[in-house]
């Protein structure tokens, strides 16, 4: 009876390893991922949400009195129009992926800081920087594809000014439990130009220009773009929710 037992043993050993061999052991078929279809260099995903195609800039409104965004469209792009204002979203979002394509002046007025500054705030409180950092120092951790004031870029993949130049970026939002503490830091990984320039960054709090960050409650919220004064332009931005 013994013997019986252990090749019967044997056997069960033997077998399950035997299954276990065969390919379809591992396969997984279900779930089965949706279809998107990609965009092109001019155009977003099938499954994006456009937020601006260069037709109108009705997806936006000034951040500062919820009115109409008065920046200037030309063509396929939109300018900055000093004074006016910073202009954010009407849709609110958590976690992202954005795409942007930015221009910085092509005349060189100023320089550092001062030479084609603007910023895409998510969730209009964490900064990617946006500046005209070909051949312009300024300090690292505020230049062109900063996380501002937290997060010098690996490179400066910066093209020259005047030159279209595109961030993709990947944003994990904060989480804050009931109490209002933060439980989860947002994440960011910023692609400049196809270079890889901030790889999955943790989020301090909020990208204060003086002082450190602050990390008070909040939900979803809109996406900022800056009025730093300088002419700067915007085209082809579209998100993916995630």
């Amino acid at each position: 009876m013994k013997n019986i037992y252990c090749l019967l043993a044997f056997w069960l050993i033997t077998g399950s390893l035997f299954a276990q061999t065969k390919p379809e052991a591992t396969e997984v078929w279900e779930p089965e991922p949706r279809v998107v279809t990609p965009g092109t260099i001019s155009s977003a995903p099938s499954d994006a949400i456009v937020l601006f195609d260069g037709t109108d800039l009705s997806e936006w409104v000034s951040a500062k009195d919820g009115g109409a965004a008065q920046w200037k469209i030309e063509g396929d792009h939109m300018t900055v129009v000093k004074g006016t204002g910073d202009i954010m979203t009407k849709r609110e979002f958590n976690d992202i992926q954005l795409h942007i394509e930015f221009r910085a002046p092509a005349v060189i007025e100023g320089e550092g800081q001062g030479r084609g500054n603007s910023g895409v705030f998510l969730q209009m409180r964490y900064e990617v920087q946006v500046l005209d950092s070909y051949q312009n120092r300024t300090y690292s951790n505020g230049q062109a594809g900063s996380v501002y004031k937290q997060h010098i870029p690996l490179v400066n993949a910066c093209k020259a000014p005047g030159e279209w130049q595109t961030y993709d970026i990947i944003f994990t939002a904060p989480r804050f439990n009931k109490d209002g503490i933060k439980v989860a830091s947002a994440y960011l990984t910023v692609i400049h130009n196809g270079v890889l320039i901030q790889n999955h960054v943790e989020v301090k709090g909020t990208t204060e220009y003086i002082g450190q960050p602050k990390n008070k409650a909040h939900g979803k919220a809109s996406i900022k773009l800056q009025d730093h004064s300088n002419p700067t332009s915007f085209r082809n931005i579209w998100v993916r929710e995630l």
